[in-house]
């Protein structure tokens, strides 16, 4: 057999077993009834949420003649204090909110993914200074260390918003991506790509972290409803994103009075059943992924 044949034969084989490894953790998903169900409820949900938004949805103008009115055919999730329908702020502000999830879960992930990396791979005093960064943060829990930091730059913001969920959110992903390069910076194909005398950045980005990449896609996904959570708590208690901005958690502000709480029920129970489905929807999506990626589920 020419050495050409065996190559090919070689590839041939590769990417039938690729195929078949795709397949099979395809197979494991779809047979995952919670995830696939997470699956769908998020899909759903963010496309109902887009494209209200994109259709103009009106969540401004009250309807004065219908001041705090129970679900009914005009408005089917009623109406807020000020007669605003209560369905276009729950589904335009489902936009920000996931927005706010799917955006801080990412930028975070990528902070502590390089800052997880560099500490890993080169250990020693870069190891422990940035590890010390980590643990300044984690000294307060985050919701604390979050209003601290809303309460000194003093202006409430989306953008600000953003930036602070980033600063605070980034300690959970290090510390695994940081674990995972401690244990895996040993193996053979390190050792030989150094040996080639491969950048230390190609070898950390290039070689070491496609293999430790799952763990870090399912931390992105369940960070998402970590971070709508918080949005939620900090807008429920008036540190979030202005007032004039729609989100789930500025939505709930209304409830809490107690007379709203009491007699107008529907302020807050469709906003609080649109971020418990949700988020419910992506931690049942996490798991999932999770029993497919991780290879100590296996």
């Amino acid at each position: 057999m020419s050495s050409n044949a065996l190559k090919s034969g070689l590839q041939a084989g590769n990417k039938n077993g690729s195929t078949s490894l795709l397949k099979k953790k395809l197979r494991k998903f779809l047979n995952n009834k919670l995830a696939l169900f997470g699956l769908v409820v998020v899909i759903i949900m963010t496309l109902g949420c887009v494209i209200g938004a994109i259709a103009g949805v009106d969540f401004k103008t009250p309807d004065i003649k219908n001041l705090k009115s129970a679900p009914s055919s005009l408005h089917i999730f009623g109406t807020d204090t000020i007669g605003r329908d209560l369905f276009s702020r729950v589904i335009y502000g489902g936009c920000f909110s996931i927005f706010i999830g799917v955006f801080c879960s990412v930028m975070s992930s990528i902070i502590g993914t390089v800052l997880g990396a560099i500490s890993g791979y080169f250990g020693g005093k870069i190891d422990k200074f940035i590890i010390r960064i980590s643990e300044i943060f984690q000294a307060f829990p985050q919701l604390v260390l979050v209003m601290m930091i809303v309460a000194i730059v003093g202006e409430r913001g989306l953008k600000n918003l953003l930036v602070i969920f980033v600063i605070t959110g980034w300690m959970t992903t290090y510390r695994m991506v940081r674990n995972e390069f401690l244990s895996v910076k040993g193996e053979t194909y390190v050792k030989v790509s150094e040996a080639f005398g491969m950048s230390k950045s190609r070898i950390m980005f290039g070689q070491i972290l496609p293999n430790v990449m799952s763990p870090i896609i399912v931390s992105t996904t369940t960070n998402v409803a970590f971070f709508i959570l918080q949005e939620a708590a900090l807008s429920f208690i008036g540190l979030g994103v202005a007032d004039s901005t729609p989100t789930w958690g500025n939505i709930l502000n209304a409830a809490k009075s107690v007379s709203v709480v009491t007699n107008q029920w529907w302020i807050w129970v469709f906003p609080g059943l649109a971020i418990t489905l949700f988020v419910l929807a992506i931690n049942f999506l996490g798991d999932g992924l999770r029993d497919v990626l991780d290879a100590k589920q296996q």
